[in-house]
């Protein structure tokens, strides 16, 4: 290749704020995906990731697209992400699925559970480095490049308008999206450097602790602790956890939970309850994502209610890890259900890609 800008080339990254920031901003939904910058010279396609690591291997459909759709010499920022079965929201379980070592594994999923390129920057094109440019001028030439472009390549949303924003943070969410990026109009591409704003949904629930890893540190720490909800039947599911306590907590925890350490027999996260379809962090120990990496864990009675916060759900668990808020002493464990979670309002994704 020989580009303007060459790869490999870590992505410009945002900071995350509690509200949407007014002034001379570029609003955006933020995509739940993996972040990928892609590079074409010609018939040469690379796609880049967030650890500057290539991707191309695993997502052929997206090269194929590139090829057909992009400039012929350009850089462009965005996300791959995948829509469900019937369009209508993201599924990110189903992206993962294709990091796969195997490529006859890559090129059925390929098929099975096609990717789409959602284009939001422009780092280079033909022969001009866009990077010391304006946003704005960026968006403005995205646009104009992006004008020839179809499915499975696509335009991002944008509006300068805050108040469209507020309505986007709120509506989107229901086709798998998780918030709002805010990017300086005037800001320049700097790889990175947290120089744009997210505002992602924050929530809380009460959940049952009945579980905990010990801390990398050493056993007489917790390293995190097992959270579970009710399903409508009344069995305990396994939906994340929450971590981040500081070393001396994670001690103390270490003490407290002991006199609730019990064995797998009755426990709702036994292998029995794992062969009935109940989802059981047990299943993470086998995993191929984290090879070599302990992931057992020691059962607790399932007694003891925390309330933590998190941002978006990724089916029946916490997307990313939940935070500790506080104990709830004053709740009754069979209480903590997925009733009490807010349900997104339904929105299309088609939509959202339509611009």
């Amino acid at each position: 290749m020989h580009l303007p800008v060459m790869p490999p080339v870590s992505p410009m990254l945002a900071k995350s704020v509690s509200t949407i920031p007014g002034g001379a901003m570029s609003y955006e939904p933020k995509w739940d995906g993996f972040r990928s910058i892609v590079f074409r010279d010609g018939a040469e396609v690379e796609i880049g990731s967030r650890n500057e690591r290539p991707m191309t291997r695993y997502f052929p459909e997206v090269v194929s697209a590139a090829l057909a759709s992009l400039p012929e010499r350009c850089v462009i920022d965005g996300e791959v992400v995948i829509p469900d079965s019937d369009g209508r929201k993201l599924d990110f379980e189903a992206l993962l699925q294709r990091i796969h070592p195997a490529d006859s594994r890559v090129r059925l999923l390929a098929e099975q559970t096609p990717a789409a390129f959602v284009a939001f920057d422009l780092l280079a094109l033909g022969d001009t480095d866009y990077t010391g440019q304006p946003f704005s001028q960026r968006r403005a030439a995205l646009e104009e490049a992006l004008s020839g472009a179809h499915p499975p390549i696509y335009l991002t949303p944008a509006t300068s308008d805050i108040g469209l924003a507020q309505v986007w943070f709120s509506q989107f969410e229901g086709a798998g999206l998780d918030g709002i990026v805010a990017k300086p109009l005037a800001g320049s591409y700097q790889p990175d450097k947290r120089t744009m704003f997210k505002i992602k949904h924050e929530r809380t629930a009460d959940c049952v602790v009945a579980g905990y890893r010990v801390h990398k540190s050493g056993d007489d720490a917790i390293g995190s602790l097992l959270l579970g909800l009710h399903d409508e039947a009344g069995q305990l599911a396994s939906i994340g956890v929450i971590g981040a306590f500081p070393m001396a907590r994670r001690r103390e925890l270490f003490t407290e939970l002991q006199p609730l350490v019990t064995s797998f027999e009755g426990h709702p996260w036994n292998w029995a309850a794992h062969q009935s379809g109940v989802r059981n962090p047990r299943e993470a120990e086998s995993s191929r994502w984290n090879a070599g990496k302990d992931l057992s864990f020691t059962p607790l009675r399932p007694e003891l209610v925390v309330e933590v916060r998190y941002d978006h759900m990724e089916g029946t668990r916490f997307r990313h890890t939940a935070q500790f808020v506080r104990w709830r002493p004053d709740r009754d464990p069979a209480s903590c259900g997925f009733s009490q979670l807010e349900e997104p309002v339904s929105f299309n994704l088609a939509d959202i890609l339509a611009g």
